[in-house]
């Protein structure tokens, strides 16, 4: 069993308190990792000021070329994890035992962890829309004659991560190459990406001491965010309700995405099934920019019919099946809540389980340890059923009708959406559409992100603010 030490800032930790983690499907157990406190968290947040101005002081091109080697490191070399040595493949074995997550699903999304580290400078650059990045050495930089000028908001940057998937890392990787201190509190699954992330910074040359890996409980979680200047934080709508009017916490909650059909396209609905299910049911259908809903003028229920039958062959695989479509639930209490709700839901007229009729037993799978919920799309009525709007960790849609002048007032808050249609006039009321902040136009998946454009928030603008500056033509520091 694998003991995985807190880091406190370079310091590696062993508590006497340690929370065990066991493989989903045996019960092994596969690791123990320390934990913190709240007032040695408050100790550690207490020496970022001096460290972040150390950081300030590395060249950014320095740190730029360290990320390249880290990304290499990442997938190719053999890096610490607490007392054992681990290559890249028995880090996503070990992620995928621990989080019930397919390995097939581990390896993908360790991959997008890997390609921000890589290319991290184009990342900066989208997210900075264009900013030198030497900038962040000067503090300012002038392009065609106008002055930029930024100061950090913070000194350090904490994250309070999920369980759920490595991908979401990568929100936060960019963190040291924008000169901030990193404070990480893991998601109790899912040490695996941040510790082996964090190695692979140290390996590259990035000094330890500007990395802390924190793991806490829910107390502690609070702690960090309470004492960060600027942090992130994954939950769902309850979990995030006390930070969501907080400008110091940047939420990732939950989604609400959608495909969105113009009366234009709608007749043609078959030649976007395969698009509809990907962004239904990629990734095990557990990201925020998994489509829940697909809003349709017309034709509502041959549409949902056509993606039922899709969705119906995924069904539970070993967890190691390089052919696995959905994930297990290590909890198996987690999914019989999530079907009671589905279940509760129905019992309101004006909603059908499509997939039902084409499903050889029940949606909830139990299997020895651990649970799965197979693929459900549920025909709604009204956008007012209590299942039109909902989002689940498994691979779930409502399909509705709704008139397309009605759609943009009625779908509410939406991370990601897709508007399938060549409408000049839909296109332009969707551009303008508030309640969406990710948006496709054309046949493409809501699931498909690029990293180098802001995310339920930019990391760029969470760091730093934009100041005026103006130097004097004989002063010393030149412009």
């Amino acid at each position: 069993m694998i003991q995985i030490p807190a880091l406190r800032f370079g310091k590696p930790y062993q508590s006497l308190d340690k929370a065990q983690l066991i493989h989903h499907v045996t019960g092994e157990p596969v690791a123990e990792v320390s934990q913190v406190t709240g007032s040695q968290i408050s100790r550690d947040v207490g020496l970022t000021e001096r460290l972040h101005k150390e950081l300030a002081a590395i060249p950014v091109r320095d740190i730029l070329a360290m990320y390249k080697k880290a990304a290499d490191h990442f997938v190719n070399s053999t890096l610490p994890c607490g007392d054992a040595e681990l290559s890249f493949d028995d880090y996503v074995r070990n992620l995928s035992a621990t989080t019930g997550s397919p390995m097939v699903f581990c390896r993908r999304n360790a991959m997008k962890v890997q390609y921000v580290m890589d290319n991290v400078e184009e990342v900066i650059g989208g997210l900075s829309r264009g900013l030198d990045p030497e900038a962040l050495d000067k503090g300012y930089s002038t392009k065609a004659g106008r002055m930029q000028a930024f100061f950090p908001t913070t000194h350090v940057f904490g994250a309070v991560l999920p369980s759920n998937s490595p991908g979401v890392h990568s929100l936060w990787v960019p963190t040291l190459a924008l000169k901030m201190p990193l404070l990480l509190k893991p998601g109790r699954e899912e040490p695996w990406t941040p510790f082996r992330v964090i190695q692979a910074f140290i390996k590259a040359g990035i000094p330890a001491q500007f990395m802390a890996f924190l793991p806490t409980d829910h107390a502690g979680a609070g702690d960090i965010l309470r004492l960060c200047g600027r942090s992130m934080a994954f939950g769902d709508d309850r979990t995030m309700a006390p930070y969501k009017n907080d400008p110091k916490v940047e939420i990732h909650g939950t989604g609400y995405s959608k495909y969105l059909f113009g009366e234009d396209q709608a007749d043609g609905f078959e030649q976007y099934t395969d698009l509809l299910v990907e962004g239904i049911a990629a990734n095990g259908g557990r990201a925020c920019v998994n489509a829940s809903a697909v809003w349709t003028p017309k034709n509502a229920d041959a549409i949902a019919d056509a993606i039922a039958k899709k969705l119906a062959p995924m069904t539970p695989r070993p967890w190691d099946d390089p052919n696995c479509q959905i994930s297990a639930f290590a909890k198996p209490e987690v999914a019989e809540a999530i079907n009671n709700m589905v279940e509760e839901g129905l019992k309101t007229p004006g909603a059908v389980d499509v997939t039902a009729k084409y499903r050889s037993g029940p949606r909830l799978v139990k299997e020895g340890r651990i649970a799965y919920l197979l693929p459900t799309i549920i025909r709604c009525d009204s956008p007012d059923h209590p299942l039109a709007n909902k989002e689940f960790l498994f691979p779930y849609a409502s399909v509705l009708e709704c008139p397309q002048a009605d759609v943009l007032n009625r779908i509410g808050y939406t991370l990601a959406a897709t508007a399938l249609t060549a409408d000049p006039k839909f296109v332009a009321d969707v551009m303008a559409c508030s309640h969406i902040e990710r948006l496709n136009i054309g046949p493409l998946p809501t699931n498909r992100l690029t990293w180098d454009q802001p995310h339920e928030g930019n990391l760029f603008t969470h760091l730093y603010k934009q100041r005026a500056l103006n130097i004097a033509a004989d002063h010393p520091v030149s412009v």
